[in-house]
């Protein structure tokens, strides 16, 4: 086996056509590449049958636990809560929709002895254009005044080390978060690596990025830069410490 473990955080909200799907893969491809995995579904405030569909599934899927908001906060409030969740020294997250094979996550994964943060981009990005258009345009205002260092900072598939990630959780509660974990990332002199991964069509759903969120995350990224990054105070690096043999789970509080 790899010596690896593993929590998933999976944000979820009115994901119910497409989370069975996405806890059976994540139960199916783990195993293959972790001694000991965790996933976490975190349903926020769904107001379609996400939530009882995953309680169902529970019984039946021995390493996945269900995490609630009510009412919905935000993409960006959900990964949080599953990062405070997280029980492994590796932490990971996906979204809901089942466009990444998370068999990926055994080579990003293994790339943490060396790198605190490994991050997916979508080599073959199966968007339609019209968001493949914006979201070139928004990485490169990102990497220009943020420093985010990344081609896809929005690619949700992404591994922490959780020594990288007590000094990364994010505030923003919305679409902005990636953005502000890279750039918080990049002022801590936390290097990174960016790996190509696998991206597949929407299988059912629908997407909860519309291009009514673009101007609010643009706003949340002018903002960030000019309080945070222009303007803030100095950011001190911080020294990590090397990585385990292998990941032992934090005890429950």
């Amino acid at each position: 086996m790899s010596g690896l473990n593993l929590s998933l955080v999976i944000p979820a909200y009115n994901e119910a056509a497409v989370i069975d799907r996405a806890v059976a893969e994540a139960e199916a491809a783990l195993p293959r590449h972790f001694d000991a995995f965790e996933i976490l579904v975190v349903d926020d405030g769904s107001t379609d049958a996400t939530a009882a569909r995953v309680t169902e599934l529970v019984p039946f899927s021995p390493h996945t636990r269900l995490l609630r908001h009510d009412p919905n906060r935000g993409y960006g409030a959900a990964l949080r809560t599953g990062f405070e969740a997280a029980r492994f020294d590796l932490v990971a997250f996906t979204d809901a929709d089942c466009q990444f094979d998370l068999n990926d996550l055994g080579r990003l994964a293994a790339a943490t002895d060396e790198y605190p943060l490994v991050v997916g981009y979508r080599a073959d990005r199966k968007d339609p254009w019209v968001r493949r258009f914006y979201s070139r345009g928004y990485n490169l205002l990102a990497r220009a005044l943020l420093g985010t260092r990344v081609r896809d900072a929005d690619c949700a598939l992404k591994v922490y080390r959780r020594a990288a990630l007590a000094h990364l959780l994010p505030a923003s509660r919305g679409f902005f978060v990636n953005t502000e974990m890279l750039t918080r990332a990049r002022q801590l002199g936390f290097p990174l690596l960016e790996m190509p991964v696998t991206h597949r069509p929407r299988l059912g759903g629908e997407s909860k990025v519309s291009v009514w969120e673009i101007p609010k995350t643009a706003r949340a990224l002018l903002s960030f830069w000019w309080r945070t990054v222009l303007f803030g105070p100095k950011v001190a690096r911080v020294e990590l410490p090397r990585p385990a043999a292998a990941s032992a789970p934090r005890k429950a509080a």
